[in-house]
């Protein structure tokens, strides 16, 4: 049996949701993240406030977002303002940002395990 390669750990955050359209971001290319990803719709990505980047949700991390099946990965940073945040990437569509809102719930994310025994 392999052994695992990711501790898996909890956290709640508030989650908001964004688009890739220019009045959104600071970005003359709303597309391009942070982290220089190209963000397209459809993509299963967050971006997150800085506070949690220092705690391990940094860039292609893994996460788990409660209400939502699939797993979503970090690709974007938030502005420095925001603290215990996570924005869920919504592609174009601004409508259906708009109807998620804000909201509290739990994430899981994944950290990598030391695997040099």
């Amino acid at each position: 049996m392999k052994p695992p390669q990711f501790e898996w750990l909890g956290h709640e955050v508030t989650a908001s949701a964004y688009n890739s359209v220019f009045w959104q971001t600071d970005s003359i290319s709303p597309s391009v993240a942070a982290w220089g990803d190209t963000l397209k719709p459809g993509m299963k990505c967050i971006a997150v406030s800085r506070d949690l980047i220092k705690m391990g949700l940094t860039h292609n991390t893994m996460v788990k977002i409660d209400t939502f099946p699939d797993t979503f990965y970090v690709k974007d940073k938030m502005h420095w303002k925001w603290k215990n945040r996570i924005d869920i990437y919504m592609g174009k569509d601004v409508k259906k940002a708009r109807e998620w809102g804000k909201k509290r719930l739990q994430i899981c994310y994944a950290l990598p395990l030391d695997t040099i025994f």
